[in-house]
């Protein structure tokens, strides 16, 4: 594990980069036929599109299959704690905000011990891309149950059926002030491009969960069962500025399985926007203020 933000291999010096700049030598490990692969590749399908350079991109993750994702894609990339890549994604974008910051993890991360994180920087209103591999169950830990796994499901840790009620990730994080929420699906790529690319236009805190289907140890939520239920907000001409028909079509479950944004709004101030701090620009490229002798002098201490 490292929390050390590294140097991308080949950055950009400008915009104009393609797909094909944010792909990196490591090759992922995950399981063959893992829904990752595909959400790997619409992130950096969705950067390319829109131009952006890998060293004008920072990708944070936590702990988790999903979360290894920064060790495959060419940007700034840092893998930290468990359920912890929200406030890491936090300080990083205040402390540069002029920074692109994705945070990528799964739902045992990010929704069970980092959920109270999720909870707040939505409230915060951040302005960061928050994409969630939402595969129902904990597949790095060979297989219990996450918090979005289905009551009933039989899993590792729960041999007779699970007892508990999941959490619902999207009206969750539409009543916590998350600005920008939509759902994926890693079997429909070119759509998850789409949204993915929204996300990170959005001036404010986007979640884009994604059905992204552990092909290893979740028999139940497999791509056949997933294939004849997402339908598409898009072609029910759904208002993604409805609070009512957003929360409904969250909350929907079972035969049909809406994708696509539920809800956004533009009409909430950014927490770096009500930050008297950032106006005079990142603070990551300010000067310290401080004489050379006052720079060893703090050096020496904390050493």
């Amino acid at each position: 594990m490292s929390t050390v933000l590294e140097q991308p291999k080949t950055p950009a010096s400008s915009s104009g980069a393609s797909a094909k700049d944010f792909k990196f030598k490591t090759h992922p490990d995950w399981c063959p036929g893992c829904g990752d692969f595909s959400v790997l590749s619409a992130i950096q399908a969705a950067l390319g599109e829109l131009g952006l350079a890998p060293n004008k991109v920072a990708v944070v993750s936590g702990i988790g299959c999903s979360s290894n994702l920064p060790g495959f894609i060419n940007c700034y990339g840092m893998h930290t704690l468990h359920g912890r890549s929200l406030p890491m994604a936090t300080g990083l974008k205040l402390g540069n905000n002029d920074l692109t910051v994705i945070a990528t993890g799964g739902d045992g991360d990010g929704y069970g011990i980092g959920g109270n994180h999720f909870v707040h920087t939505a409230r915060r209103n951040l302005d960061l891309t928050y994409i969630v591999m939402d595969n129902q169950i904990y597949g790095l830990t060979t297989g219990q149950t996450s918090p979005t796994s289905v009551k009933g499901m039989k899993t590792k840790s729960t041999p007779y059926g699970n007892v508990e009620n999941p959490i619902n990730p999207i009206p969750l994080a539409i009543t916590a002030g998350a600005t920008y929420v939509a759902r994926g699906y890693s079997a429909k790529p070119k759509h998850l491009v789409e949204l993915i690319k929204g996300a990170i236009l959005h001036k404010g805190f986007a979640l884009v969960d994604v059905f992204s289907p552990c092909v290893t140890y979740n028999k139940d939520n497999t791509y056949q069962w997933f294939n004849g239920r997402v339908k598409p907000l898009e072609e029910s001409g759904h208002d993604v500025t409805n609070f009512n028909a957003a929360m409904e079509k969250g909350y929907k479950w079972g035969d049909e399985l809406p994708i696509g944004v539920f809800w956004k709004r533009t009409d909430l101030q950014t927490l770096q926007d009500q930050e008297p701090v950032l106006e005079g620009g990142p603070l990551a490229t300010r000067p310290l203020g401080l004489s050379a002798e006052q720079k060893q002098a703090l050096i020496k201490e904390m050493m």
